[in-house]
């Protein structure tokens, strides 16, 4: 059964915008970004832009999994499964959901999970709200460190192995990690300057062919 896509109504813009810090985890030295966003967006609005921020293709799967840490309250958001295992309930909708439904609350917790093959596992830290610049485009990168692996690497284990590769390219050990000892890639690499962020209602019509 193909996945229906819900349409919903842009949320009307407002005067603030949130800052987070996405941090990749289980991978060391840390890989991470601050972006700014605005206030009104929705759960897939931030994962276009963590895709972007991170430098992620968006060719896997992702989810979203929040909880209000205090009432135990939680769900998953990013895309349904239409035919979802027995008793298993489906995610919400991501373009459904707004950041605020869930962030207006006390002390919620923000884990965001893409490619369910290779498992990346990003902590989402709310750091601030603030007033939006109408001489600046949003959202936007501020800050970050290093590269985020390359697609389809096999996940963190596979990373650090390909991380020891890098740095020791004639040992052993590196001819020991087919390709990726070769590969034109610095882990050390990231500037805030070279990021950009595609429309995430382009991408929802581009990703589902509306």
């Amino acid at each position: 059964m193909p996945l229906r896509l819900i349409h919903s109504e842009p949320a009307t813009p407002t005067h603030e915008t949130i800052t987070f810090k996405v941090t990749l985890r289980h991978v060391a030295p840390e890989v991470w970004r601050r972006i700014e966003v605005p206030s009104e967006y929705t759960f897939w609005d931030l994962h276009v832009a963590i895709q972007d921020a991170m430098g992620w293709h968006d060719t896997h799967l992702h989810q979203f999994r929040v909880e209000d840490r205090r009432t135990g309250v939680s769900a998953r958001i990013g895309i349904p499964d239409p035919d979802p295992l027995e008793g298993r309930i489906a995610d919400q909708p991501g373009w459904l959901v707004t950041l605020d439904a869930w962030l207006a609350r006390s002390d919620v917790s923000v884990k965001y999970t893409y490619d369910f093959g290779d498992w990346w596992e990003h902590d989402v830290a709310l750091e601030s709200r603030g007033t939006r610049d109408p001489t600046i485009s949003y959202p936007r990168c501020l800050a970050g460190e290093r590269a985020c692996p390359p697609e389809d690497c096999g996940g963190p284990p596979l990373y650090a192995e390909m991380l020891t590769a890098h740095e020791n390219p004639g040992t052993e050990h590196a001819r020991g990690v087919p390709g990726w000892a070769d590969r034109d890639f610095d882990p050390a690499a990231f500037d805030v300057a070279e990021v950009t962020f595609d429309d995430p209602a382009v991408r929802l019509r581009r990703v589902w062919g509306k």
